[in-house]
């Protein structure tokens, strides 16, 4: 179940922060084809995360420690089904070529995300 939620925060912060890495030399393009690709599955990725995310954290209250993990997962989570929830997109399908305001204050907490996740794969439960 970690790794559920140590992978849907990786492919969902690289959904986020597409409009921030695209920018990298050499990796963007790559990057913004596979975030092309992987669009269409962003909901499901969003549930994913929800769910393991809110495992662990209803799991670590009773334990008495909240870890950042979860709460990186739910918010990825809803950032990535919130579409789906309220009928409202929360940026553009493109984005802006220079993202700004939400867009960028959102793209950067994707590229957290991806951090968090992959320290999710090395850290112990």
């Amino acid at each position: 179940m970690a790794y559920l939620l140590d992978f849907a925060n990786i492919l969902g912060g690289l959904l986020l922060g597409i409009p921030l890495l695209r920018r990298v030399p050499g990796v963007g393009t790559g990057l913004e084809r596979f975030a092309d690709r992987a669009a269409r599955w962003s909901w499901p990725i969003g549930i994913i995360a929800l769910i393991a995310a809110g495992f662990f954290l209803i799991v670590h209250l009773f334990d008495g420690r909240i870890l950042h993990f979860e709460v990186v997962g739910l918010a990825v989570g809803l950032l990535l089904t919130w579409e789906k929830f309220t009928g409202r997109r929360i940026l553009g399908s493109t984005g802006p070529a220079e993202p700004a305001g939400w867009a960028l204050a959102i793209a950067i907490f994707g590229v957290i995300a991806v951090v968090v996740g992959i320290q999710g794969l090395f850290t112990p439960n």
